[in-house]
């Protein structure tokens, strides 16, 4: 039978749409907030921020021991039918279960300490947190939100997915080298995987569920493993600060898409049997979480440090917005056809914060060459938190941190074992911080990391703010 031009018309919009559908204005992308602890929602039909869905109050408002909100905002998982999002906070241990239609909270499930990450069972009839704190799996009624069993694994349970038939499960591990591969039905591991670093936060599954694809942020590496064969088959080294992953189809091939927080950007890998670089995107402040369009038309990635999304075009390779979101975004999901009835703006309020101040430390002549580190100056009101991140320094050393001019240091702190020392000063610090601010004194200020308890000496600074 002949076609009419109308026809054909309406086969071609139909191929158009379901290859390359852009996202609907009833799609919602979700940010955890770990420093604001918020969940931000942002509508990506038009990139803009419909609001923030607040679980509790901005650091350093959370310690008070009659403080009742929830702590450390960080993982998210949702219902297969997208009606409920799973918000985990690991600092009050908490699983918050939010109605997507409303953005209500629906119910709390206090866990064990500091939990991670969570995600629902293919069919929908359990949730299933890892307790990273602990070594353990905790297992909830997502009815009646009340934890009815346990499974054991190996310590630090980092994250946990579940193949679409329901059969098997992942879990990686923050603290131990290995994937434990878990029978849904039973609750029993039925195989430990080794792997390359006991430090791996997050897992992608590839859009056909063969490979299962996870992150290890410790040494800059991506694993993959075969889901049939429950073997190892490739390692891709990465960079620093491997963060999470996410795939998207492209011209008819499957590309992952990697957060390198240490570098600001976004890698894109082909999925051969031989994994290949073939793009490097630059990102804003310390990529983290991402997650793609259910089209693939579009890939996001929430800033840790530039407390933001941003929206990649995955056709060019290009960031082509920013949105404004909460402090420190960690995990992001993307769930298509949520937003309720009154346009999805029920329950939210607007955003409860302003955007941050990032600078980046430099190495000097006078300490390890390869040393870096991060700041980023956030405004609490009255107030700043000046977050310090250094990296690559003498293990088990002291550091203090100044503001040039002045002669009392800002914090110091210990590294660890790596090198690495991480924490917060508070304080009136932010115009301070600005790099090229005019205003006396702040017009000759400049970060500057000192080893021990040396007193500020640019000329003999291990770190430096990049200029």
């Amino acid at each position: 039978m002949k076609k009419t031009p109308l026809a054909l018309a309406a086969v071609a919009a139909l191929f158009a749409h379901a290859a390359w559908a852009l996202p609907s204005a009833d799609d919602r992308v979700y940010t955890a907030d770990q420093n604001s602890n918020t969940v931000t929602v942002i509508n990506p039909a038009t990139n803009t921020l419909v609001g923030q869905i607040r679980l509790g109050n901005p650091r350093p408002d959370v310690l008070s021991p009659l403080y009742k909100g929830q702590i450390n905002v960080h993982g998210m998982g949702f219902s297969p039918d997208h009606k409920t999002l799973l918000v985990v906070s690991n600092g009050s241990n908490s699983v918050t279960f939010i109605d997507t239609a409303t953005n209500q909270v629906k119910g709390i499930t206090y866990v064990g300490r500091s939990p991670h990450e969570g995600f629902f069972s293919a069919d929908g009839k359990e949730v299933w947190v890892v307790v990273r704190g602990e070594d353990y799996i905790s297992v909830i009624d997502p009815v009646s939100f009340k934890e009815t069993r346990r499974i054991q694994t190996g310590v630090g349970p980092g994250m946990v997915q579940f193949m679409p038939d329901g059969k098997l499960a992942f879990a990686v591990s923050s603290f131990t080298p290995q994937v434990d591969v878990i029978d849904v039905k039973s609750h029993q591991i039925v195989k430990k995987i080794d792997v390359v670093s006991p430090f791996s936060p997050f897992l992608q599954f590839t859009p056909d569920y063969k490979e299962m694809w996870m992150t290890h942020k410790d040494v800059g590496k991506v694993t993959r493993i075969d889901t049939r064969t429950l073997e190892v088959t490739g390692v891709i080294d990465t960079g620093f600060i491997t963060n999470h992953l996410s795939f998207a189809k492209v011209g008819g091939k499957v590309l992952a898409y990697v957060t390198i927080g240490g570098e600001n950007v976004v890698k894109v890998y082909t999925t051969d049997k031989e994994a290949k670089l073939v793009a490097t995107i630059p990102t804003g402040a310390l990529p983290h979480g991402i997650w793609t369009s259910d089209d693939s038309s579009r890939v996001y990635v929430g800033l840790e440090n530039g407390d933001g999304v941003e929206v990649i075009d995955p056709a060019k390779n290009q960031v082509i917005a920013h949105i404004g979101g909460g402090q420190a975004p960690q995990a992001l999901v993307y769930l298509s056809h949520v937003a309720g009835a009154d346009g999805g703006t029920g329950n939210l309020v607007p955003r409860v914060n302003s955007d941050p101040l990032n600078i980046r430390l430099q190495a000097t002549s006078a300490g390890p060459g390869d040393a870096r580190g991060f700041v980023v100056s956030r405004n609490l009101g009255v107030i700043d938190a000046l977050e310090v991140s250094l990296f690559k320094l003498k293990p088990q050393t002291t550091y203090s941190v100044y503001l040039d001019g002045q002669a009392a240091p800002v914090a110091r702190f210990l590294t660890d074992a790596k090198g690495v020392a991480n924490g917060t000063a508070i304080g009136p610090l932010r115009e301070l911080a600005a790099p090229g601010a005019t205003q006396a004194p702040a017009a000759s200020s400049r970060i500057i990391v000192m080893e021990g308890n040396a007193v500020a000496d640019v000329a003999r600074a291990v770190l430096v703010e990049a200029r």
